[in-house]
């Protein structure tokens, strides 16, 4: 597979793209999406480069692209991948207006490949909690006031860091005590150490771990023994970079989205572009994200 993903067949002619897929999405073989049968045909079609196969029980056509978010899309397949190959590439992101030149389609096809490339990298539901050191921080996106008087509206983000490890980042109506406990006790374990700064909404909820350190930013500490809040602090930074940087202005209502990407380029660091970029290729299934 490795040889696979680095020979780059698939970003320049359609017809191994689809074959590329056809592995990533069935790796031990394929597979009739109707009826799970595994003797399936390969029909010769030449009008399109599109590998078109059939099922011998049920006799019904399908492809590697039904069921996923490539499914009745316009845009050839090796464009598709080339796209998810910068988006899981670029450390701060990949703009939909670069997308658009690069890839020579418009600039709304390129806007809306994006958001559901990013619907892909959405990692849920999650299977276990974040354990060891956690560390929890919040921030606020975007908001510019637009004349004397009219104050910035900012979205609060809210993040978890594992120290070497994972992240979990997502929007909250409101940093509230309630809303940060409830946000805590579903993605960390009981066990961990958490480690927070000193506001007062991490007061409560510290006592229900196993041990819980904070450090007061107010008074200009920020490390003192294994009690920090740098690591998610650094998240942060390549966040508001990326959001600032590359996508200049992001709404409160695709917020979200930006945040799936990001972290799962985070959670996904310690491998090569190419094995993340196949990782987010195999999460495509059942994922199909419609326009409206």
């Amino acid at each position: 597979m490795q040889n696979n993903l680095l020979s780059g067949a698939h970003l320049n002619d359609e017809q191994a793209a689809y074959e590329h897929l056809a592995k990533v999405r069935w790796p031990d073989g394929v597979k009739c999406i109707h009826c799970q049968h595994e003797k399936i045909y390969t029909l010769n079609i030449k009008t399109s480069a599109r590998v078109v196969l059939k099922c011998a029980k049920c006799r019904k056509q399908f492809s590697a692209t039904v069921g996923t978010i490539f499914e009745k899309s316009h845009i050839p397949l090796t464009k598709w991948f080339m796209a998810f190959q910068l988006l899981a590439s670029s450390k701060k992101g990949m703009s939909a207006h670069q997308l658009h030149r690069m890839l020579d389609i418009t600039y709304k096809s390129a806007w809306f490949m994006a958001h559901r490339i990013r619907h892909v990298m959405k990692q849920t539901p999650f299977g276990d909690k974040l354990g060891g050191i956690v560390e929890a921080d919040e921030t606020y996106i975007g908001g510019k006031s637009r004349g004397r008087g009219q104050l910035a509206v900012k979205t609060p983000v809210f993040a978890l860091v594992e120290r070497g490890g994972r992240v979990r980042s997502f929007t909250m109506p409101m940093v509230t005590a309630t809303n940060l406990k409830r946000s805590i006790q579903e993605h960390v374990h009981a066990d961990a150490k958490l480690m927070t700064d000193e506001h007062p909404g991490y007061t409560k909820i510290g006592k229900d771990f196993a041990d819980h350190q904070t450090v007061n930013h107010s008074k200009k500490e920020y490390v003192r023994g294994e009690a920090s809040t740098n690591t998610v602090e650094g998240y942060f930074s390549l966040l508001k970079r990326g959001l600032t940087g590359t996508y200049h202005h992001v709404s409160a209502h695709h917020l979200h989205r930006y945040l799936d990407e990001f972290n799962f380029r985070y959670n996904a660091r310690s491998v090569n572009d190419a094995i993340r970029n196949h990782g987010a290729i195999r999460a495509t299934e059942g994922k199909r994200l419609q326009y409206r």
